[in-house]
């Protein structure tokens, strides 16, 4: 990511779906180098390059957790602006290929997605696949990886953050968490950021849950394991954020858990750490 925005998402299309024009993979938001953390959201978008039409979905499809993570976006531009901080979004929708997934993960681009068959997947082959890869995978990862080194190049080592969202209901099951923490190896941004959730009122929070945080080749783990970075991945319920103003209200709250984290010049050094993957 450069310090300037090169494209911006079309997070949310919930109505209609119109695949964009002039497609661009990743949305840069702008940051100064000695920023001290890099923000990241994955599965920020629902959109799809306009050759893809809609993969042979419904529009109500796009408006569901199978598209994209509802309220991610929001989240993750409101608390770059609150910690003065660069970020990078994904542009393209996990449908296509999902960016937060190794490069040889045999989910990186879903046939079926939670009970949906994907007719633009079913019948792709591997060059299909390593078209998507190459053109939207791994730009988005490196897109990442140069704004990684150039805020290296500061002198301040970057922490990693990661915003998801989660459904509340699955299988039937209601998630109690209001937000969790997932994370690997490396406690020097996960545990004090859970220690601090865990102290505001009324709030469930989860230690790796509802998902692990030990995944090879995910984001997490190229972006902060794989270099020795601090990192965490942070999930949010997504009906608390899937208006302005809940998206408002938790990123100032994460903020405020984040900053003096940040502070703290361990979470500014590399460090390795043996892996749980």
């Amino acid at each position: 990511m450069r310090a300037t925005r090169e494209a911006t998402c079309n997070a949310a299309r919930p109505v209609a779906f119109e695949p964009m024009s002039d497609f661009q993979p990743v949305e840069r938001i702008e940051g100064p180098a000695d920023a001290g953390v890099l923000i990241v959201c994955d599965h920020a978008s629902n959109a799809l390059p306009p050759e893809y039409g809609s993969l042979g979905l419904p529009p109500e499809a796009f408006a569901r957790h199978i598209a994209y993570d509802i309220g991610a976006a929001g989240v993750t531009r409101r608390l770059a602006k609150l910690l003065d901080a660069p970020a990078g979004l994904s542009c393209f929708s996990r449908l296509l290929i999902d960016p937060n997934r190794g490069g040889d993960d045999p989910t990186l681009v879903m046939r079926i997605s939670d009970g949906a068959l994907i007719p633009g997947n079913a019948r792709i082959d591997a060059a299909e696949v390593e078209r998507r890869r190459e053109k939207y995978w791994r730009a988005y990862r490196d897109a990442a990886i140069a704004e990684i080194e150039r805020m290296s190049a500061s002198g301040r080592i970057p922490s990693i953050v990661s915003i998801h969202s989660f459904t509340p209901v699955w299988k039937g099951a209601a998630r109690p968490w209001h937000v969790a923490l997932l994370w690997d190896c490396d406690p020097r941004l996960a545990r004090p950021l859970i220690a601090g959730l865990q102290g505001e009122r009324d709030l469930v929070v989860g230690d790796n849950e509802p998902y692990d945080g030990a995944l090879a080749g995910d984001t997490m783990w190229e972006l902060g394991t794989s270099r020795g970075l601090p990192h965490a991945l942070i999930e949010l319920r997504q009906d608390l954020i899937a208006d302005e103003k809940g998206q408002e209200e938790w990123a100032q709250r994460l903020a405020r858990e984040l900053k003096p984290v940040l502070a703290d010049p361990c979470v500014h050094r590399i460090e390795m750490h043996p892996t749980r993957t």
